[in-house]
């Protein structure tokens, strides 16, 4: 019964090829409405299968980049379409990156360790996806202890590179070393070694459900 229950978040292989389909699809079909209409369809059915947040967080950057760079190209072609075009790779690339950003670091190398891939490949995905969470609050520590200091205006450079780079700097080295000696104890290994996977990742009638609606809704907008 577990197969038909509606999960939370896609399965995370399921969610990696969708999001190359459609940056594939949007990048080869820009020039075509009905891009325009898949693009559209997809982000609803993306927002049904557990991407609702990752979704809304996306559409203002879309609309405010997405927006700036067709008028850019509207300007400078005066034809319509360039506009369109445009528009629809913008599209493409934030649906593709609304579906990634609904998909956890953990349950993806969870699912990676799962099928086997080399430890190495987990690893660095595990690290990758969650460096740009660290930077981000190391970046606000560093300024609001420049804030308690009265450091002053980070625009000035002696300032910048004495009151937040060296600091932000020294941050992130001991962040490496803390995070050499964590992957160590925790058993991350390199090397062909046998583990398991204490939570495994199960594939859902709803993940399936939404790999073909994505497939099948490409596809349709190529024929129609």
């Amino acid at each position: 019964m577990s197969f038909f229950r509606i999960k939370k978040n896609v399965y995370p292989l399921f969610a990696i090829v969708a999001s190359i389909a459609i940056i594939v699809y949007a990048l080869v079909m820009a020039k075509r409405a009905s891009c325009s209409y898949f693009l559209i369809g997809a982000y609803f059915w993306i927002m049904i299968f557990g991407c609702f947040r990752s979704c809304l967080r996306m559409l203002p950057i879309y609309i405010i980049v997405g927006g700036l760079f067709s008028a850019l190209f509207y300007l400078a072609t005066g034809v319509a379409s360039s506009a369109l075009t445009m528009a629809n790779r913008f599209g493409g690339i934030f649906l593709a990156v609304a579906i990634g950003m609904s998909v956890e670091s953990v349950t993806m190398t969870r699912n990676l360790s799962q099928l086997r891939c080399p430890r190495s490949v987990t690893l660095g995905m595990l690290i990758a996806t969650s460096f740009t969470t660290v930077l981000r609050t190391e970046i606000n520590r560093v300024r609001e202890s420049m804030k308690t200091r009265g450091a002053g205006s980070i625009l000035n450079p002696k300032i910048f590179y004495r009151a937040f780079l060296i600091p932000f700097v020294t941050r992130l080295v001991k962040i490496s070393d803390t995070l050499a000696l964590s992957v160590e104890t925790r058993g991350f290994a390199l090397g062909k070694v046998e583990y398991t996977v204490y939570k495994k990742e199960n594939i859902a009638f709803s993940d399936i459900l939404f790999l073909v609606g994505i497939i099948v809704g490409g596809t349709l907008a190529v024929v129609l």
